[in-house]
C-alpha cells in the first residue's frame, strides 16, 4: 500500500469522539499503529498502539545512546575502548547467558 493511502486510511474525525465512537477509533489501534486526529480538517493529534508507543521510545533511546556514544569517541575514548567480547570475558559472562536473561527495564 503507498504511503499517501496509508495515511489517509488512519484519519480521523474528531467528531467520531463526540458521536460516542471513541471505542471504534481506539479498536482500530490494535490492527493500525497510528491514527491521526483531525479537527476542522487539520491534523490535531497522532494516537499511537502501545507497541508503536514502545518501538518509538525505543528508537530514540537508541539514537540518545548512539549520539553519547559518537560524542565520547570524538573526544578520544577510542583508545580505551574495549570490544564486546573482551567485556565479556573480563565480566566472566557467556553469550547463553545473556540470551538466557529476561530484560530489565532501568529507571
Amino acid at each position: 500500500m503507498s504511503q499517501i493511502a496509508q495515511t489517509l486510511r488512519s484519519l480521523v474525525s474528531i467528531s467520531q469522539f463526540s458521536k460516542g465512537q471513541a471505542a471504534q477509533v481506539f479498536d482500530r489501534l490494535r490492527t493500525e499503529k497510528q491514527l491521526i486526529v483531525l479537527k476542522n480538517n487539520a491534523p490535531a493529534a497522532v494516537l499511537l498502539s502501545p507497541e508503536e508507543y514502545e518501538r518509538m521510545t525505543e528508537m530514540e533511546e537508541n539514537y540518545r545512546l548512539l549520539l553519547l556514544a559518537q560524542e565520547r569517541l570524538a573526544k578520544g575514548g577510542l583508545e580505551r575502548a574495549v570490544s564486546q567480547e573482551q567485556m565479556m570475558e573480563r565480566l566472566g559472562v557467556t553469550q547463553d547467558e545473556i540470551d538466557a536473561a529476561e530484560d530489565v527495564e532501568l529507571e
